[in-house]
């Protein structure tokens, strides 16, 4: 027999405050994981790679990613889908509400080994 269905709300899901200008909440199933990201305009994911095939929607704002190698405007109600291992960065042109849908599952977002986030960025 298959697991029961779960329903979540965002608004009763602590906001986690990732760094002075990003913030997320997190929800995960088995396999996958979907996260609300707030981030506030010149906020700076550094350049990073996972194994999580990632899609990012976004519903307010817009990101600017160098992916691959190349720059991608993400604006609002695009999505971007970044494969397995390829390095990525991001930057908040505006303040942004997106949507991050990740297969599998970030462990390092839920153990907190996420430590790209605060990287010297100068280096």
């Amino acid at each position: 027999m298959s697991a029961p269905a779960t329903l979540h709300r965002w608004d009763e899901i602590a906001l986690e405050k990732v760094t002075e200008m990003i913030s997320r909440k997190i929800i995960t199933g088995d396999r996958e994981m979907v996260t609300q990201i707030y981030l506030k305009r010149g906020a700076i994911v550094p350049m990073h790679e996972h194994e999580s095939e990632q899609m990012t929607y976004v519903l307010s704002g817009s990101l600017k990613f160098l992916v691959g190698g190349e720059e991608v405007i993400v604006r609002e109600g695009e999505v971007l889908h970044i494969p397995s291992f390829l390095p990525h960065q991001a930057e908040a042109l505006d303040d942004t509400f997106e949507l991050d849908i990740f297969s599998p599952i970030r462990q390092d977002w839920l153990d907190g080994t996420d430590d790209y986030f605060h990287r010297d960025l100068e280096s």
